[in-house]
């Protein structure tokens, strides 16, 4: 098969009304209480928790976390004056589905990744340089 790893896909496709970020928090391995790296590129990796701003996201699909591997903590945008939470977009994301099997029934799940942060429209990244 020729498909192989994560997907490609566009901020938009994955969120097309928009996301806001909640805050980062470095991933941490379950089991061995470390931090976790990106297999790729070795980077640790640090998962912004993330609010769809889809008004029919109900359930587990209203909050969802997506993982950016850099060498340093990556930087939300600035807040917005009258917003609750910061208005984000993320650069390079890709999707891995995967089967989730620890509720009553498996379901199909996304794991979803980026390579960068910035604030909608803005045109630079806001994650590590080396990310």
């Amino acid at each position: 098969m020729a498909i192989q790893g994560a997907l490609p896909v566009a901020f938009g496709t994955v969120f097309p009304h928009g996301a806001f970020a909640l805050g980062v928090e470095a991933v941490t391995n379950f089991e061995t209480k470390r931090p976790e790296v990106d297999r790729e590129t070795g980077l640790p990796l640090w998962a912004v928790e993330v609010i769809d701003a889809d008004p029919n996201a109900r359930g587990r699909a209203k909050s969802v976390k997506v993982k950016v591997a850099a060498e340093v903590c990556p930087v939300l945008p600035d807040e917005v004056a009258g917003l609750p939470f910061r208005p984000v977009e993320f650069e390079g994301m890709t999707v891995m589905p995967y089967v989730d099997d620890s509720g009553r029934r498996p379901r199909v799940a996304y794991s979803l990744r980026a390579r960068g942060i910035k604030a909608p429209g803005a045109g630079g990244r806001r994650a590590a340089k080396d990310a």
